[in-house]
């Protein structure tokens, strides 16, 4: 069975002697439980005692749901070392709070137990970290999968992975699209959006929300601003509604609106976003769009190819406050996306070959920052399969000025 590198992060450190809580978080399909249980079989080959439990099977999970779980791994405890796994932490009311009072109390007595707290929406686990166990925890962020990971593990192809992405649940379903499509629409959609949100944060417009989340889908990697997104959607909220809804989506590992690059944090907090679905598999899903679609219709497939790469990249980069993703554009001229690590910072024109490619975005970019490097992905460029295969720091030490 495939192991993914979290597998290898996460039984190291619980067989660590300091010990720290572990946060495994990640978008709806990609494998979270999967990978906890191939570490638990690892663990309880070395001797050390498992108790997983699930929230998400208690309609009404709360501090006894909690403490009556953790009081079992106290009493097994006693025998040898225990990991305990709280899955779905995030539906647990108050589970932050609850959660310190307990780990606390091991800490003092010096129970050797080590917790792992599992999570499908990456923003509500965030807050509930920040507010109550700082100095407390270790994040494990797992993304969605990449080209490689589904080529090697179901032996999907480019022109798969374009269509179908990077959801593991969907692989054995592609033989059917109308079945794939469904059970991504239903299964990953629906359930990150009504359960992953809806159920966990304040809305007051769950139609607006949903709205928001299409036409990232049916328009990907578009540059809107605020305002037009509203008039597209024909409605008449408030740009910081619609922004909140944004952060809503992106930590549910939907969309992200990638931020236009300015060289000042403070210009760049009022660009437009580039809306950037995180995973291609949502668009297919949402437009219905097939292989044999994707293969007659050139523009489209364009569309695919640049989400492919950006969501890839900003999913490698997630959660490092070193590296950031944005777009860069004046005029018409524009930079599909601006990788910056540290001081370096790096162009990306994604090239499909459905267009000619002048270069004059690249270059109005390097006139403006001349310490910046440009890297064209496709073409005669870097071939898409080796971009989907390197890490972003890498992509920095290959790229060349134009």
């Amino acid at each position: 069975m495939y192991k993914r590198k979290e597998f290898c992060v996460l039984r190291a450190r619980l067989m660590e002697p300091a010990r720290r809580i572990q946060v495994v978080t990640g978008p709806r399909q990609v494998g979270k439980t999967t990978m906890v249980r191939q570490v638990m079989e690892a663990l309880e080959k070395q001797g050390v005692n498992t108790l997983y439990a699930s929230a998400d099977l208690y309609a009404f999970g709360g501090a006894v749901w909690i403490e009556e779980r953790w009081n079992a791994a106290r009493v097994q405890s006693m025998e040898t070392r225990t990991v305990l796994i709280l899955d779905e932490i995030q539906k647990v009311s108050n589970w932050s709070e609850i959660v310190k009072f307990l780990w606390d109390q091991e800490t003092s007595r010096k129970t050797p137990i080590s917790v792992v707290l599992l999570g499908s929406s990456a923003l509500l686990i965030q807050k509930g970290l920040s507010e109550s166990l700082a100095g407390r925890f270790e994040i494990i962020r797992m993304g969605h999968w990449s080209f490689l990971e589904m080529q090697n593990s179901f032996g999907f192809n480019l022109e798969q992975f374009l269509v179908y992405g990077g959801y593991p649940g969907g692989a054995d379903l592609i033989g059917d699209f109308n079945r794939w499509r469904s059970y991504i629409l239903d299964s990953l959609i629906e359930t990150s959006i009504s359960k992953d949100i809806l159920m966990m944060a304040r809305v007051e417009k769950p139609i607006l929300l949903r709205n928001l989340f299409m036409l990232a889908c049916e328009y990907p990697c578009r540059i809107l601003s605020y305002t037009k997104i509203l008039g597209q959607l024909q409605d008449t909220g408030n740009t910081t509604t619609l922004a909140h809804y944004l952060d809503l989506l992106q930590g549910a590992g939907l969309i992200t609106g990638l931020k236009k690059y300015c060289g000042s944090v403070v210009r760049k907090r009022g660009s437009s976003p580039k809306l950037l679905p995180m995973n291609t598999a949502l668009i297919s899903a949402v437009q219905g769009i097939n292989m044999k679609t994707l293969e007659e219709n050139p523009q489209t497939r364009g569309w695919f190819v640049e989400a492919a790469v950006g969501a890839y990249v900003y999913g490698k980069i997630s959660g490092n406050p070193e590296e950031k993703l944005s777009y860069w554009n004046i005029g018409d001229s524009e930079v599909d996306f601006v990788y910056t690590r540290g001081n370096a910072v790096t162009g990306l024109e994604v090239f499909s070959g459905t267009r000619g490619h002048t270069h004059r975005g690249m270059e109005q970019f390097r006139r403006k920052f001349p310490s910046s490097t440009t890297l064209l992905i496709g073409g005669e460029g870097l071939p898409l399969e080796k971009a989907l295969s390197l890490n972003p720091a890498e992509l920095i030490e290959v790229s060349n000025p134009m």
